[in-house]
């Protein structure tokens, strides 16, 4: 998403090369979006797949839009699946979609409609398998009985854990995976945004309450710990914090997002570290030391967790 969409300045060739990078160093898992530039993130991830398909799981979603007044709305009927699926294809530059999410249920439509048209992409071969986004226990239990439901995205870290009651056990029980989005707290895990001034004027996190100064303040303590942790590892905290949500289960797979060549290898590196029970100890404590919540009420509203 960061590459087009949300985070700061965009540098479409440095993005190239992070990903054709990604790819050459064994990861097979991309994840992008409709909305995401919007559009432009799609094509982004098209052009530096081209010639390297084979082998790839390639997610994205639709369901969401961005209206000229930047307000978020939802679309999940089947009618805006079959038309949303054609560009996603046309802008990967793939015949089919491994992995199709609704990005957010749509309040008007049941779920069972929506998963019904997805149902219907896979059955026309355009769509492998279908997920859901930020959706609760009874609206993934009501979809998975239409169609098995294969991943949920969620975000999920050390500093987010709000799937944990009742989503994550209910995803288990399905034989759901889960796909945790900002596992890094959206860069404030790996300590280098401690104040709002290291944020750029337009970045999406301005508008987010945990990054406002009170907020990050406060939280400071949770970085504290990961910089511990990390110390004792000699690895960074971006590698602590992704190496404690792969502790977290082998049905787990988080999607570090980054624009930059140097911060994926750094994030790669979590894949080295072994964290102790002591370790898992101190870092399962930090959830109850965050202030702010996570969206502003008009974007919380859109999540049912």
């Amino acid at each position: 998403m960061g590459m087009t969409h949300a985070y700061g300045t965009r540098d479409d060739e440095e993005s190239i090369a992070t990903l054709r990078h990604a790819l050459d160093r064994g990861v097979t898992f991309l994840d992008t979006a409709e909305v995401y530039g919007p559009y432009s993130n799609e094509s982004l991830v098209g052009r530096a797949i081209q010639g390297r398909r084979a082998g790839l799981t390639i997610a994205t979603k639709f369901g969401i839009a961005i209206g000229p007044d930047g307000r978020m709305a939802t679309d999940g009927s089947p009618a805006r699946a079959r038309e949303a699926v054609e560009g996603s294809l046309q802008r990967l530059g793939v015949d089919v979609i491994d992995l199709y999410y609704l990005h957010r249920k749509d309040p008007n439509i049941p779920i069972e409609e929506s998963v019904g048209g997805m149902k219907d992409l896979i059955q026309a071969g355009k769509v492998r398998f279908i997920g859901l986004s930020e959706v609760g226990e009874d609206t993934l239990r009501r979809a998975h009985a239409v169609h098995p439901i294969t991943a949920v995205q969620s975000e999920y870290s050390l500093w987010e854990r709000g799937i944990e009651p009742a989503v994550l056990p209910a995803m288990r029980e399905l034989g759901v995976g889960l796909v945790p989005f900002s596992p890094l707290g959206r860069g404030f895990l790996t300590g280098a945004l401690m104040t709002s001034t290291a944020l750029g004027s337009k970045d999406f996190r301005r508008t987010l309450p945990r990054f406002e100064d009170a907020n990050l303040a406060a939280n400071a303590g949770i970085v504290g710990v990961v910089k511990q942790v990390a110390a004792r590892h000699g690895a960074t905290p971006a590698q602590i914090a992704l190496a404690w949500v792969l502790a977290q289960g082998d049905d787990i797979v988080p999607i570090p997002g980054t624009k930059r060549r140097t911060y994926l290898d750094d994030n790669l590196g979590a894949l080295d570290v072994t964290l102790t029970q002591q370790d898992l100890g101190e870092l399962g404590a930090l959830a109850a030391m965050v202030s702010g919540d996570r969206y502003p009420a008009h974007v919380a509203k859109l999540a049912e967790r």
